[in-house]
């Protein structure tokens, strides 16, 4: 299945000049949305994986639906001030200034294995924040995967050092 097919493109959003990928047109598609997600099920399958980290928003879509096929937990990565409890957090770099995830600090038990699901990896920031706030509180992170790459933002340069699974790799804008 070509899943670039069911990802909608939207021309100057959020601002002139980007073309927004919009993954609603691939969940909303139950074959292609299975597919997916049965896609990268089969990754992770043999990686010994604990939790499925799914950063806000919509890796909680994706993250979710992989963690219920694979039989392992789910672990939220919220925006700063949405999570109830003791937290730990990360301060990160964006192209215009600064943001802060945060993870409960009783989320994932030392040496735990987990994988970071999201629907797109782009300059790779912010995944790149998620695995240190992970590794900051003992996870293993053996995974990273995504329905979207811009690799022509040459995210890979930043998170080398872990394994990258995309689906559909855009080249160029």
């Amino acid at each position: 299945m070509d899943l670039r097919s069911v990802i909608r493109e939207i021309p100057d959003f959020p601002e002139k000049g980007i073309g927004f990928k919009d993954i609603t047109t691939l969940i909303k598609d139950k074959e292609a949305f299975k597919y997916a997600v049965d896609l990268i099920v089969q990754d992770l399958k043999d990686k010994d994986i604990d939790y499925i980290v799914g950063p806000e928003a919509r890796g909680f879509l994706m993250g979710a639906a992989v963690a219920y096929a694979l039989g392992v937990g789910f672990v939220p990565i919220r925006k700063k001030g949405k999570l109830p409890a003791e937290v730990v957090r990360k301060e990160y770099s964006l192209e215009y200034g600064t943001d802060i995830l945060e993870i409960h600090k009783d989320a994932i038990e030392k040496g735990s294995n987990v994988a970071i699901v999201d629907d797109l990896m782009a300059t790779g920031g912010t995944v790149c924040a998620v695995a240190e706030l992970l590794e900051e509180i003992g996870a293993n992170v053996k995974a990273m995967e995504f329905l979207i790459e811009l690799s022509f933002l040459k995210p890979n340069e930043k998170v080398k050092k872990y394994h990258v699974n995309s689906l559909v790799k855009y080249e160029s804008e």
